[in-house]
């Protein structure tokens, strides 16, 4: 992937994670079958699948570990 593709991906997970009523149900959607892949047995299953399921779980948690805390500012004063 190209270094402009990545930024703009990075911006919209970015956009998304700052919205909090965005990030829950996003973040919902990306749990859902993380779970769903670490609970169950499929034949199917493989280490592609396994990181699949890793990094939109991690992914989920952050959003919706983000959308029920809120931002915390920078630095305190």
């Amino acid at each position: 992937m190209s270094a402009p593709v990545l930024r703009r991906m990075r911006g919209s997970v970015l956009r998304v994670a700052l919205d909090r009523r965005v990030a829950r149900p996003v973040g919902v959607t990306l749990m859902a079958p993380a779970v769903v892949l670490a609970v169950g047995e499929f034949r199917w299953e493989s280490w592609l699948t396994d990181g699949s399921g890793l990094v939109l779980g991690a992914t989920g948690a952050a959003l919706l570990a983000v959308a029920l805390s809120g931002r915390r500012p920078d630095w305190v004063e």
